[in-house]
C-alpha cells in the first residue's frame, strides 16, 4: 500500500466513496423502512444525487488531496463539514423533486452512516499505511506525557524512526491512563519496561523543564544504561527552527545541573544597543556566540573581524539566516584581517566609529601553544596589545578581553600569555581617558572547539576508548551561550582595568563526565568491575603544563557586583613603563626566535607563572622557531635576489 503513488491512492479513495456512499443511503432506507429490500425502482435518481451532492464537495474541500499517512485531527472537522454539506444539498434536491416520496427521516440516518463511512475509511487507510512503519525501529519510551510528549508520539508514529511503547510521567494524575494510544507509567516502572518491552532508549519530551530538574531525571535513568535523547529546546520549537521529532543527544550542559541566571537586560543593552560593536575572533566558538547574542540586542552595526576566511564565511552566512528567520534588521560587516596589523586595525576602528570591542581572538589550546611558544606569545600578547593600543587611539569606549581561568597561577605558556595580556590592558588603562579596558575570566565552555564533550562523543561513537588525562583531573564548565551572555553583561560594569570572574559553579571531574556520557549513549563502561562493558576509559597522563585543578582567582580578594554570577577580582597590576619594557625586550626575543629568553620574560612579567615539565616543549619550540627563522631567511634571500635581477623601473609619467 505504501509503495503506491499518490494519484493511485487518490483513485482508490474516490472509488471507495463512489461505491460506498450509495450503499450508505441504501442502508439508511433499509433501517427506516424496516426491510432489507427497500424499493429501488423510481428512486434511482436519489442514489445518483447522493453521489453528485457529495463527491464534488469532497473534491472542493481537499479530501482527496490529503496525505493519508499524515491525517490529523483537523481532518475530522473537514469530513464532518463535507458530509453535512452534501446531506443538506441532498435534502434540497428531494424537496424540489417530491415524487416518489422519500421519508425525510432517512436523511439523518444517512448522514450518520455517511459520516462514519467517509471518516472511517480514511483512518483505516492511514492505519494500513503506517502498519509496517515501525518494523525494526528502536523501541523507546517517551518521558513526559504533556503536550510535547503527545506531539512527539504523533510525529514518531508517522516517521517510523522509533517505536514508542509507552509514556513515563511524574504526574500521578496521568499515571495508569492512556494518552495517544499509549499507557502512562511511573518512573519506577522503567526497569520493567526495559526487561519486558525491550526498551532501548528514553526520549525526553520536556523542552521547558529547568536544567536542574532535567539533571535529576537523567541521574535516575543513568543506572539503566539507556540511550537518552531529548526534543529540541522550547524556544526552537516555538520559533519553528526545529521540529518536535528532531530528537538529539542530551546536551552536556544538562549534566551540569545549574540553571542559568536570567540576564539583566539593562546590563546587556548598555554597551550594545544602538552602538557600533566589533567582535575579534568572530568565527571562533565564543566569538560566534557573542555575535549571535549581540545581533539580538540591536546594535547599530556589528563588525565581524576574523583571520580565518572559512570561519568568517560560516558565521556571516549563519547570521544572515538568523536575521531572516527572526525578522531582525541589523547591519553587519565581515572583515578579514589580523589584529597584529595595528595600523589597519586602527583605521578600521576610526572608519566605522567603533564604540565597543569584544576581543576574543586568541590561541587557546594548551598543548599546541605550549609547543609553539613564539606564535602563542605573538598572537595572545602582542595581538591584544596592538588591538588595545589601536582602540585607545581610536577613542573606543569599551574594550573587553575574553580571558581564561588558566591565567591564574599559570603553569602553561597559554595561561601565562593570557595573564600577560591582562597586565597589558591594566597598564594601558592608566594612560586611557576615553577607553574602559576590562577582562572577563572564566573556565571551560562545553561544546567549544577543543572541549572534551565533543571529543568524548566522537570517541564513544567510534567504539572507544575514551581518553582522559588523569582520574582526578577536574575542570569548571559553562555552556557557550551562558558564558557569552555573562561576558556581555560584565563588560558594561567595567570602570577601567577590572578583572571580572564568572561563577562557574562546582568543578566537574572529567572521568565522571566521560562515564555519564557513555551511559547516556546506551552503553556501559568497560573496567575491572565490568570487563564485558562496551567502552573503555584510558588514562593517558597529564599533558605538559596541564594542572589537575584550575583556579579562577589570584588570591582571595574579590567583591560582588550587581549580577549574582559575576565577581570583581581585586588583583595586582604593574605600571605601564614596566610592562612596556618587557614588551620591548620580548619583541626583540621574538624577532630572534629566542624561546629561552621569551620564557624568562614571561616568568619575569607574570610572577605567578611556574612552568612545569616544559623542557621537552622548550626544545620543541626552539626547533620550530629555528625552522621558521630559516624559512624567513630563505624567503628574504629570494626576495633580495629577485630585486637584484629585476630591470630598473623608469618614470611612470604620473
Amino acid at each position: 500500500m505504501r509503495s503506491l503513488s499518490r494519484p493511485k491512492k487518490r483513485l482508490i479513495m474516490l472509488t471507495a466513496d463512489v461505491l460506498g456512499i450509495p450503499l450508505m443511503l441504501w442502508i439508511a432506507l433499509s433501517l427506516r423502512l424496516g426491510t432489507v429490500h427497500p424499493p429501488f425502482s423510481g428512486i434511482e435518481w436519489l442514489y445518483l444525487a447522493s453521489l453528485l451532492t457529495s463527491v464534488p464537495i469532497f473534491l472542493r474541500m481537499g479530501l482527496y488531496r490529503a496525505a493519508l499517512r499524515y491525517l490529523g485531527h483537523k481532518a475530522v472537522l473537514t469530513v464532518l463539514t463535507g458530509v453535512t454539506a452534501s446531506v443538506v444539498l441532498l435534502a434540497i434536491v428531494t424537496l424540489i423533486r417530491p415524487q416518489p416520496t422519500v421519508p425525510v427521516s432517512v436523511l439523518p440516518i444517512y448522514w450518520a452512516f455517511a459520516l462514519l463511512y467517509v471518516g472511517g475509511t480514511r483512518y483505516v487507510m492511514r492505519s494500513l499505511l503506517n502498519l509496517r512503519t515501525h518494523d525494526g525501529a528502536p523501541r523507546v519510551v517517551i518521558y513526559g506525557a504533556g503536550e510535547a510528549g503527545q506531539l512527539l508520539a504523533a510525529a514518531l508514529s508517522q516517521s517510523g524512526r522509533y517505536q514508542p511503547v509507552g509514556f513515563i510521567d511524574d504526574n500521578v494524575a496521568l499515571q495508569g491512563g492512556i494518552v495517544h494510544g499509549l499507557e502512562v507509567f511511573a518512573r519506577a516502572a522503567l526497569p520493567k519496561l526495559v526487561r519486558h518491552e525491550a526498551v532501548g532508549a528514553v526520549l525526553l519530551a520536556l523542552p521547558s523543564l529547568t536544567r536542574g530538574r532535567r539533571q535529576q531525571i537523567i541521574k535516575a535513568i543513568e543506572p539503566l544504561c539507556l540511550m537518552v535523547q531529548t526534543v529540541p529546546d522550547h524556544n526552537d520549537i516555538v520559533a519553528g527552527t526545529a521540529p518536535i521529532d528532531d530528537v538529539r543527544d542530551v546536551h552536556p550542559g544538562d549534566l551540569l545541573g545549574r540553571d542559568p541566571v536570567p540576564p539583566d537586560h539593562q546590563l546587556l543593552d548598555a554597551c550594545i544597543r544602538g552602538k557600533v560593536v566589533m567582535v575579534t575572533g568572530a568565527g571562533g566558538s565564543i566569538g560566534a556566540e557573542l555575535c549571535r547574542q549581540i545581533v539580538r540586542l540591536q546594535p547599530s552595526q556589528l563588525l565581524l573581524f576574523e583571520l580565518s576566511e572559512l570561519a568568517l564565511y560560516n558565521i556571516e552566512r549563519e547570521l544572515r539566516a538568523m536575521l531572516a528567520l527572526e525578522n531582525l534588521s541589523v547591519d553587519f560587516v565581515a572583515l578579514l584581517g589580523n589584529v597584529h596589523h595595528g595600523q589597519r586595525f586602527k583605521e578600521l576602528l576610526q572608519l566605522y566609529s567603533v564604540q565597543t570591542i569584544y576581543h576574543s581572538a586568541a590561541y587557546k589550546h594548551v598543548p599546541i601553544v605550549q609547543q609553539n611558544m613564539i606564535e602563542g606569545v605573538y598572537n595572545n600578547v602582542f595581538g591584544t596589545w596592538h588591538a588595545a593600543a589601536a582602540a585607545l587611539e581610536a577613542r573606543v569606549e569599551t574594550f573587553v578581553l575574553i580571558s581564561t581561568d588558566k591565567a591564574v597561577n599559570p603553569t602553561s605558556v597559554m595561561g601565562a600569555t593570557k595573564r600577560f595580556a591582562e597586565l597589558v590592558l591594566q597598564g594601558l588603562q592608566t594612560r586611557a581617558s576615553h577607553t574602559r579596558f576590562c577582562m572577563v575570566r572564566f573556565g571551560n565552555v562545553l561544546g567549544s572547539s577543543g572541549s572534551v564533550a565533543p571529543l568524548f562523543r566522537e570517541q564513544i561513537s567510534r567504539g572507544g576508548p575514551v581518553t582522559v588525562t588523569h582520574p582526578e583531573v577536574m575542570r569548571y564548565f559553562m555552556t557557550i551561550p551562558e558564558a557569552a551572555q555573562l561576558v556581555l553583561q560584565a563588560g558594561s560594569m567595567g570602570k577601567g582595568g577590572d578583572v571580572f570572574v564568572l561563577d562557574m559553579g562546582k568543578p566537574v571531574r572529567i572521568a565522571d563526565l566521560a562515564k555519564r556520557m557513555i551511559n547516556l549513549m546506551g552503553l556501559t563502561v568497560c573496567n575491572e568491575e565490568n570487563p564485558e562493558g562496551d567502552i573503555e576509559i584510558v588514562y593517558t597522563g597529564l599533558r605538559p603544563a596541564e594542572k589537575l585543578f584550575e583556579e579562577l582567582l589570584i588570591g582571595t580578594n574579590v567583591t560582588g557586583t550587581q549580577h549574582s554570577m559575576i565577581m570583581r577580582a581585586m588583583e595586582h597590576s604593574l605600571p605601564w613603563h614596566q610592562v612596556q619594557q618587557v614588551l620591548d625586550d620580548m619583541s626583540q626575543a621574538l624577532s630572534r626566535f629566542d624561546c629561552e629568553k621569551v620564557r624568562q620574560l614571561l616568568m619575569q612579567i607574570v610572577a605567578e607563572y611556574k612552568p612545569t615539565g616544559d623542557i621537552h616543549d622548550l626544545m620543541w619550540s626552539r626547533k620550530l622557531a629555528l625552522a621558521q627563522a630559516e624559512s624567513n631567511n630563505v624567503t628574504a634571500l629570494q626576495s633580495r635576489r629577485q630585486r637584484a635581477s629585476a630591470p630598473p623601473q623608469g618614470p611612470t609619467g604620473h
